[in-house]
């Protein structure tokens, strides 16, 4: 009979995870998750060919915990019966998870991550738990364009309050709220037009 391994994939990236919140994504070594994870640092080698490897399970763990999110933040029910309210609360649990997990966020869009089919099928499904929202909100034809705009303002608002680069004051929660009303505002003005 084979021996028990003493630790799970799961345990492994949740214990990436945590060193990369910590220490940012190049500030820590295998052999730290090894010993995170009480095992040697070649057993790791013998489930994730690399370092970059173990990196790329990671930011997909993230996504599939950012799809988690969204999906808590509001049914399809509620995003069809209610898309302003359940796309507003959408967009707080994005930013909520962004600044949660600051490092984990910056690896999600790390231009060094492996581009496979795996990896683009879970960051789609990540954004899945919005659609009906955008469908309900602009039409079925116009729900992708309609998620094209207000992702990157929640991406870039997000970047920009993790960097600190909002240093003229005032309120940014305040600044927050505003952009993501007038965004999805703006958004059910498409619904009327042609």
């Amino acid at each position: 009979m084979p021996a028990r391994p003493k630790t799970s994939d799961a345990e492994i990236i949740d214990a990436t995870r945590a060193l990369l919140e910590a220490q940012g994504r190049d500030g820590f070594s295998m052999a730290e998750i090894a010993d995170a994870v009480g095992v040697r640092t070649p057993s790791l080698f013998s489930r994730f060919a690399s370092r970059a490897a173990l990196l790329d399970r990671v930011e997909l763990a993230l996504w599939a915990a950012l799809r988690r999110e969204l999906e808590a933040a509001a049914t399809p029910s509620r995003l069809i019966k209610k898309p302003l309210e359940g796309l507003s609360a959408q967009g707080r649990a994005y930013r909520a998870f962004a600044k949660a997990n600051p490092n984990g966020y910056a690896l999600m869009f790390d231009p060094r991550a492996s581009q496979t089919a795996e990896g683009a099928a879970v960051r789609g499904a990540a954004l899945a738990p919005c659609l009906p929202g955008f469908v309900a909100l602009v039409g079925e034809d116009k729900a992708l364009a309609a998620a094209r705009v207000l992702t990157p303002f929640l991406h870039g608002f997000v970047s920009m309050e993790l960097s600190q680069a909002f240093r003229l004051g005032g309120g940014i929660d305040a600044a927050f709220e505003t952009g993501l009303d007038a965004i999805l505002s703006g958004l059910l003005t498409w619904r009327r037009s042609p």
